[in-house]
């Protein structure tokens, strides 16, 4: 029997998925791992880099068994990973000095606060083309190297090592062989030029940072070295693809010309416009980002990242207890014919694009004597789309582009109420991919270019499918009072002061 299959890593916020995809571009197989989050203090969210890695490696010992494919019909491996989770560790024995500091974790926006009346904020974002933020691993590193006793004494004798969540994965595999990132992961972390693609020295002497505790920085299709772990058997398996998930979402979505545009729908929502060889910069809150280098060429995003999506409705189960299950929601949505006058901003730990208000708070404005459970349930769903549309307004705003169409994915997306919301509140058809798990197809097609499985993103236009397209229904007068409610609730969020 020939290779004929990519095996694919996504290690998302909430667990890990390993994949084999064919060469026809077909998820085959997956596994699934959920991981532990740790909440130390309020607004501060934490993982095991350990149970991560311990993730990956039993997702694809399952995946193997279950779908019955030997490791020698392997051809390459791609990795795509929650972004600017942050991890430390020792480079001579590999031991971690901290927990991973997750993307969504707030405890450095005093750091950040700091950082913003100087006169370097703006430097900052010119150069990195980020908005300065806790969301960004650079200000995590930071806190660790300034609160961990010991840790900035080994991080300027060269003893730590820092990486996101591919580089921990990848320096594991290889046997501490590579310390590599790629060129998106990299754009992450308010570290990188976005015009030179190399580490800004400017910003580690602004922020304390040593650079030799930085991974190298590679192509997303480089050779970045040979996994070599026991579930393979004696299989040196190349991996060939890493990118961080939304870039190997809007990869796995063919966006591959200027203008499209994808939202996946995850823990959070992460809406992401392909800009083509052209860095756009946004001076409405968007993000300016590498889309990937692929090929040799370099193509960029804008993204605008809404920090609750998925959580919205995790919350609702977990906290509120009102639903059994996430995929409940709709059925009591559906429910009631509307919210009531219900407006959610689901503000839990700050808001992200366009706002980028690190101390806004979660707020539920509009409450009646009459409004229950239902109405609270459909004001959550809607609030997602709400703040969709805010970043997609300023997308096209920012690129003087028309978004016609947005391509969706993630597991929201099988909520046919949030869809036909989205389209309904952004007045453009939203595209359903007949693949959900594009982010991990992303990868998998990234690895595929790297190790010649496929020559162009041309094979992979060919490929990509489309399950159900959603069309706006709604008139404009309705959409514009929504919108117009919605932004008076986001601004409640925004007055809320705590004194926690």
């Amino acid at each position: 029997m020939s290779k004929e299959y990519i095996l694919a890593i996504d290690q998302g916020t909430t667990g890990t998925t390993a994949a084999l995809v064919t060469k026809q571009g077909k998820l085959f197989a997956s596994s699934y791992r959920e991981i532990h989050q740790y909440y130390p203090r309020p607004g501060w969210v934490e993982h095991d880099p350990y149970e991560i890695l311990e993730s990956v490696y039993d997702c694809i010992q399952e995946l193997l068994e279950t779908a019955n494919v030997a490791s020698k019909n392997i051809v390459a491996m791609g990795i795509t990973n929650q972004r600017e989770t942050t991890v430390i560790w020792e480079k001579e024995t590999g031991e971690l000095i901290h927990k991973a500091i997750v993307w969504q974790c707030r405890r450095t926006a005093s750091i950040c606060h700091e950082l913003m009346q100087t006169a370097d904020a703006e430097k900052i974002t010119k150069i990195t083309g980020l908005s300065i933020d806790p969301y960004f691993a650079a200000t995590k590193i930071k806190w660790i190297l300034d609160t961990i006793p010991g840790a900035r004494e080994k991080a300027n004798q060269g003893k730590l090592a820092f990486g996101t969540v591919d580089s921990w994965l990848i320096w594991n595999m290889t046997g501490g062989k590579k310390h590599v990132t790629d060129l998106t992961n990299a754009s992450r972390t308010m570290l990188l030029d976005l015009s030179t693609h190399e580490w800004s020295q400017e910003i580690l002497d602004i922020l304390d940072i040593p650079k030799g505790i930085l991974p190298q920085i590679y192509d997303s299709d480089g050779d970045f070295g040979s996994c070599e772990i026991g579930v393979l058997g004696n299989s040196k398996l190349p991996i060939t693809g890493v990118a961080g998930d939304q870039h190997a979402s809007l990869f796995g979505q063919a966006c591959f010309k200027v203008g499209e545009a994808k939202c996946t729908y995850g823990t959070g929502a992460f809406l992401l416009m392909n800009t083509g060889d052209q860095i756009k910069e946004s001076n409405k809150g968007l993000l300016s980002t590498i889309a990937w280098k692929v090929n040799g060429r370099v193509e960029y995003a804008l993204e605008g990242s809404v920090f609750s999506a998925g959580a919205t409705i995790q919350w609702l189960r977990d906290e509120l207890n009102i639903i059994d299950s996430a995929s409940l929601v709709e059925k009591l949505a559906r429910s009631v014919d509307d919210t009531g006058g219900v407006y959610f901003v689901p503000a839990f730990t700050g808001l992200g694009a366009p706002h980028w208000d690190m101390d806004a708070r979660g707020t539920i404005v509009g409450l009646t004597r009459g409004a229950n459970k239902a109405h609270i349930a459909r004001a959550a769903l809607e609030a997602i789309a709400y703040q969709c549309e805010e970043v997609l307004k300023i997308m096209q705003q920012d690129s003087s582009t028309d978004i016609l169409e947005l391509k969706v994915d993630g597991g929201a997306t099988n909520n046919a109420l949030l869809m036909q919301m989205q389209a309904d509140i952004s007045d453009c058809r939203v595209n359903r991919s007949a693949v959900q798990e594009t982010t991990v197809l992303g990868a998998a097609f990234i690895a595929g270019i790297g190790s010649g499985v496929w020559n162009s993103t041309s094979d992979i236009t060919e490929m990509w499918t489309s399950q159900k397209v959603y069309t706006p229904l709604m008139e404009r007068i309705e959409r514009d009072r929504k919108m117009n409610n919605w932004s008076k609730a986001v601004e409640r969020s925004k007055t809320w002061v705590s004194d926690l």
